[in-house]
């Protein structure tokens, strides 16, 4: 079994790195020769001046997107130039070639103009993604520290954002590790009142980036399970422990131990863009983050199967009824509404809230941190099985079949 999860791995890393090195080159991306492709006209029309200032935009972007979003450029930037796909399909084999063709063939029905427009908007929405990311940046006493993870202290609030925009603020073991460090200097900041956790671009956070289970040890997958449980039982204790309020502010879909640690915090707001979902039966996994524990004593035993049994996407409404979530704003006032929010509770006195926030939970830790470990070393026999294999190797080929 070890032997084939090594080969299987070997060939979903050999297959992701291909898409990161030989789909794009970020920059120039669009006029990267493809044999075969025939331009049918100039790019003419009202927006030819707003598509060329694109073009020049995207080579200036700091952050490279994920392999998903090159794809769209890539097939956006052809359908606004050529029209539709015109080229023979690559065959099964040809990874790269049969990923361009599709998005590019996906985009038949629509015209060179709408793809010019569409091209533009996408190239627009990843650079405001940046500035949001700049304006999150760390304050100059942690500038270098994190490198995942942008935190700031202002007015007795400690903010920590998640931020990989690019990569939908999916936790790699980095972020794990910076998010714990975080949260260990807010709770020995002695201005630090309270804590929150947000995430920078559309998403909240998308949970576990399976690229963790790419880098196979030479001690072999053992020592890769085990490796991960600690990471992981160290991060959610790490909630556990916080001894201040931790405040949750859901700007979008989460997945998976994002929404799992959440039961942990003290109060939760969510855009009502936001997303819930933890599909751990669909990757051969287990719940985690005490979610086992905490989700039924929240929800009820029968919703919270919902979730963690059966892989249920709920709203943020439904996260609210099923009291995971504290209440829900929309999406448009949704950070007015919840900084206000924030900036009141961070007047209250200090004390006074650890030790409200003491009284409520301190007799739980005990058995929070034995729920926690029993969870790892489930999961760490979950991640060494044939059928957490079979489905993280199904995930990485439908995530090429998509791209």
């Amino acid at each position: 079994m070890v032997d084939r999860w090594r080969i299987c791995l070997k060939m979903a890393a050999s297959i992701r790195r291909t898409f990161q090195n030989h789909i794009f080159t970020f920059k120039n991306v669009h006029f990267m020769p493809t044999r075969g492709f025939q331009r049918t006209r100039p790019v003419l029309g009202a927006m030819d001046a707003e598509f060329e200032k694109a073009k020049v935009q995207l080579n200036t972007l700091k952050n490279e997107p994920g392999n998903d979003v090159k794809l769209t450029i890539y097939a956006l930037f052809k359908q606004a130039t050529i029209g539709k796909c015109n080229v023979k399909k690559p065959g099964m084999m040809d990874f790269v070639g049969k990923a361009k063709w599709d998005a590019w063939n996906n985009l038949s029905d629509m015209t060179q103009d709408e793809a010019q427009k569409a091209y533009i908007d996408l190239v627009h929405k990843l650079a405001g993604d940046e500035s949001q990311s700049k304006a999150a940046a760390p304050s100059t006493e942690t500038a270098g520290k994190y490198e995942t993870v942008a935190v700031t202290l202002n007015d007795g609030i400690f903010k920590i954002t998640l931020n990989r925009p690019a990569k939908k603020n999916a936790i790699n073991y980095k972020m794990y590790e910076e998010v714990g460090l975080a949260l260990s200097e807010a709770a020995n900041d002695k201005n630090c009142t309270l804590a929150v956790l947000t995430g920078a671009g559309d998403y909240y956070c998308s949970g576990n980036d399976l690229s963790n289970f790419m880098n196979i040890p030479a001690d072999g997958i053992g020592a890769m399970a085990k490796q991960g449980g600690d990471i992981l039982e160290k991060f959610v204790n790490a909630f556990i422990d916080f001894p201040k309020p931790l405040i949750g502010l859901i700007n979008g879909p989460a997945v998976g131990v994002s929404v799992t640690v959440l039961g942990l915090f003290d109060v939760v707001y969510a855009s009502d863009k936001a997303t819930f979902h933890t599909p751990f039966s669909q990757l051969g996994q287990s719940p985690e983050g005490c979610s086992s524990y905490v989700f039924p004593k929240l929800m009820g035993t029968a919703k919270a199967s919902e979730m963690l049994l059966f892989n249920k996407k709920i709203t943020a409404q439904e996260a609210c009824d099923r009291n995971l979530v504290s209440e829900v704003f929309p999406n448009d006032v949704f950070q007015k509404e919840t900084e206000a929010r924030v900036q009141q509770y961070a007047k209250l006195p200090k004390i006074s809230l650890q030790k409200c926030k003491l009284v409520s939970r301190e007799l739980e830790k005990e058995k929070l941190y034995q729920v926690n470990k029993h969870e790892c070393v489930i999961l760490m026999e979950r991640w060494q099985s044939d059928e957490c294999m079979n489905a993280i190797m199904g995930f990485f080929s439908s995530k090429g079949s998509k791209l």
